[in-house]
């Protein structure tokens, strides 16, 4: 694989959308110890390459994302205002579901960005239900479907990668291998840590990913979305991946030490692109100092426009609601 076949304007899109993700959620943490927001909060720190790289080979226009709980990075990759997703995080009723839903349930029907769901592996059926209104009508589009390796183990996991084949629905499930179901490491939890051959049992093409390349996850999407068309069938990516926070705002990570961190640190997702840019003469040191500026004014703004926005009207409680 070689830079030089990309055009700089598409991998400085790249390095924006996973230096914004990194600044947002470094202030949601932030605004999180200054009691701002309330809640669960669920930080995407060192996992943006999955998001951005395999979003970036969308067309969301036909193209749908679900996803689980951990969702800021995939809902600004698919293009939501920051604004908007600070003032959810805020709950106010300029958030993007209407202040109501939190860290855990962002949602945007003109991105294409079907939630955020706070239930481990739920929206997993829901995704193939989004793929079945695809194939029903004879629509062009794929449907990416996020989940952690928590996950992995849930029966509706199982059960719907069954469905998705016996139905061939146009749907990649992408497993987000961040090593950690909450606290504990994959591998004390799983007979098989090769998430991938689990597509075997359903005959359903699988293959593992490096998480930390943004370049590399872009290119193996495109490659999934290629076979789910041409050959009428699902796909199932495990992206390897890992977070450098703990499982959320609560959890201190004393589970793993700190040369696990720091190895892992030195694979940060950011640094990679950023040091092959720069070595293929794309990118630099200004342009990155420029970039990550204007980023930070971004989150800086997103604050700014959640602490000016209101509170939800009390009968707002009753709204948006099925009973």
């Amino acid at each position: 694989m070689s830079l030089p076949n990309y055009d700089k304007t598409f991998l400085m899109k790249l390095l924006e959308q996973m230096l914004l993700i990194r600044r947002f959620e470094e202030k949601s943490a932030q605004m999180y110890g200054l009691r701002k927001i309330g809640g669960f909060l669920h930080l995407y720190i060192g996992q943006e390459a999955v998001a951005v790289g395999s979003i970036a080979a969308l067309d969301l226009k036909k193209d749908y994302v679900l996803t689980s709980y951990r969702d800021h990075g995939h809902a600004l990759a698919c293009g939501m205002h920051p604004n908007a997703a600070m003032a959810e995080l805020f709950g106010k009723v300029t958030g993007c579901s209407k202040g109501k839903g939190g860290s855990m349930h962002f949602f945007d029907v003109e991105n294409h960005m079907y939630g955020g769901n706070g239930i481990v592996g739920a929206h997993i059926p829901i995704a193939a239900g989004v793929a079945l209104k695809i194939k029903y009508f004879d629509e062009d589009g794929v449907v990416l479907c996020y989940f952690g390796d928590g996950a992995i183990h849930q029966g509706v996991f199982h059960e719907t990668l069954n469905m998705a084949k016996i139905w061939d629905l146009p749907i990649i499930f992408i497993c987000e291998n961040n090593h950690y179901g909450m606290g504990t490491n994959y591998k004390r939890v799983s007979s098989v840590h090769d998430y991938s051959i689990m597509g075997t049992s359903y005959n359903i093409p699988a293959w593992q990913v490096n998480g930390m390349d943004v370049i590399t996850v872009y290119e193996e999407t495109q490659k999934a979305i290629k076979m789910v068309k041409e050959e009428n069938t699902p796909v199932l990516l495990e992206i390897q991946t890992y977070r450098y926070r703990g499982h959320s705002m609560s959890d201190p990570a004393r589970y793993r030490t700190k040369e696990e961190l720091e190895k892992y640190k030195s694979q940060d997702p950011i640094t990679i692109l950023r040091k092959k840019m720069a070595d293929a003469g794309l990118l630099t040191d200004e342009e990155f100092k420029e970039l990550d500026n204007k980023c930070k004014e971004i989150v800086n703004e997103s604050v700014r426009f959640a602490e000016e926005s209101e509170e939800p009207p009390l009968e707002a409680i009753y709204e948006d609601i099925y009973a």
